[in-house]
């Protein structure tokens, strides 16, 4: 069944002034006449589904339909599902445009998805968007501007199960260079292949910076990786529902016997 991007609720993880979120804002006035954005007042990236439990979450109003949050992504998603919009939910969020992509196990860790994942809990049909990064290059912000829109369109037209969030990533390659688009499932990358880079501060003591590892997938045709690499963009159905039911039938009669 099509989904109605009616009223649009948008948010990120790279903060309510990252050049993302602009495009995303944009795009999504194409779409509705409603749009608001319900964002984080700083960067949060690599936040994940983290909630700000022990302090308080301070909201500062931008203008009519703006809301910068003191708060990590999820604090976005709860301030607007429960108190912003909360006489008229959203039928649609939408969550990027980030800075980087999306991918493999970068999944657990982002706010990006995250907002898309509570969204979805909130029963609100969600999307995450990312536009893919090389550096030392420039990030590819018109790739993601020219395709955005009719990917979402198409999403939204089709539909999609209440419990499933799509994730969605756009390659760091110039518009005219996407070979289309590819729906994939999620990848795994090589983890043990991360940098941690060791630095020493004016005083003397170590201190240190994650860095971006090598970009090694484990094989497979069809993931998020493959589909970026090859220069198209990744659509990844993401389900809320994380249970491994082949090692449940497994374990539950294993289990059965053990106590019988």
């Amino acid at each position: 069944m099509a989904i109605s991007p009616a009223r649009i609720l948008v948010s990120n993880d790279d903060g309510i002034h990252a050049p993302g979120i602009k495009i995303l804002e944009k795009i999504a006035r194409t779409l509705s006449d409603d749009v608001w954005v319900v964002a984080p007042e700083r960067e949060r990236s690599g936040a994940g589904h983290s909630l700000t439990l022990t302090e308080p979450i301070r909201v500062r109003r931008l203008d009519d339909k703006r809301f910068a949050v003191s708060g990590m992504p999820t604090d976005c998603v709860m301030m607007a599902v429960n108190e912003i919009m909360r006489d008229a939910l959203p039928t649609l969020i939408l969550s990027g445009i980030n800075r980087g992509g999306n991918l493999a196990e970068d999944i657990g860790y982002s706010g990006t998805v995250s907002v898309a994942s509570e969204g979805c809990l909130a029963g609100i049909p969600s999307i995450a968007l990312s536009q893919c990064i090389r550096p030392p290059a420039k990030t590819k912000w018109q790739t993601a501007e020219r395709y955005a829109a009719d990917v979402i369109r198409s999403l939204l037209e089709i539909g999609w199960p209440g419990d499933v969030l799509m994730n969605v990533n756009f390659p760091a390659f110039e518009p005219d260079e996407i070979q289309g688009v590819h729906v994939t499932v999620q990848g795994r990358r090589e983890i043990l292949g991360n940098n941690v880079e060791e630095r020493t501060d004016p005083r003397g003591h170590k201190y240190y910076w994650f860095g971006l590892g090598r970009d090694v997938g484990v094989p497979g045709q069809e993931t998020d990786l493959a589909a970026v690499r090859a220069q198209y963009i990744s659509v990844t159905p993401l389900h809320l529902d994380r249970t491994h039911y082949a090692s449940r039938e497994v374990l539950a009669g294993e289990i059965a016997r053990e106590f019988d």
